[in-house]
């Protein structure tokens, strides 16, 4: 199956008032959030938005530096945790360059990074276990 764009992530120097910027715009997200390196909500139209510290997001369950550039993620949903191997596989086969290989994160979900032609950085990602969010 085709990965849906299911989240758009915002990598955030400071989560604090990233929220409360967004709040004010008026989206619902969760209280007490402020204090967790990953928070996210779930936008009307069933899309997530998402933040991520950025001196946790570079860190990240590969390793890397602190991203500088990617600050915005486009982030698709994949059919199960072999199709996130599979379709970074076949990206990474067809000539796009590999940031972070498949691995399992330590939020649940099975995840990967590829550059697209103009460097962003595309997450490809499904839940590692069935019933969470977004499966």
């Amino acid at each position: 199956m085709t990965p849906r764009l299911d989240l758009i992530g915002i990598v955030s120097d400071d989560i604090p008032a990233s929220l409360a910027f967004y709040r004010r715009l008026g989206l619902d997200i969760p209280e007490g959030a402020e204090s967790e390196p990953h928070v996210e909500t779930t936008l009307p139209s069933g899309l997530r938005l998402a933040w991520d510290d950025a001196k946790v997001f570079g860190d990240g369950a590969s390793g890397g530096d602190r991203p500088t550039a990617r600050r915005i993620v486009l982030s698709f949903l994949c059919d199960s945790p072999a199709d996130v191997d599979a379709q970074y596989a076949d990206l990474v086969r067809a000539g796009y360059t590999g940031e972070k290989e498949p691995w399992d994160a330590f939020w649940g979900q099975r995840y990967a990074v590829v550059l697209d032609p103009d460097g962003n950085g595309i997450d490809l990602f499904a839940w590692l276990e069935t019933g969470q969010a977004g499966s």
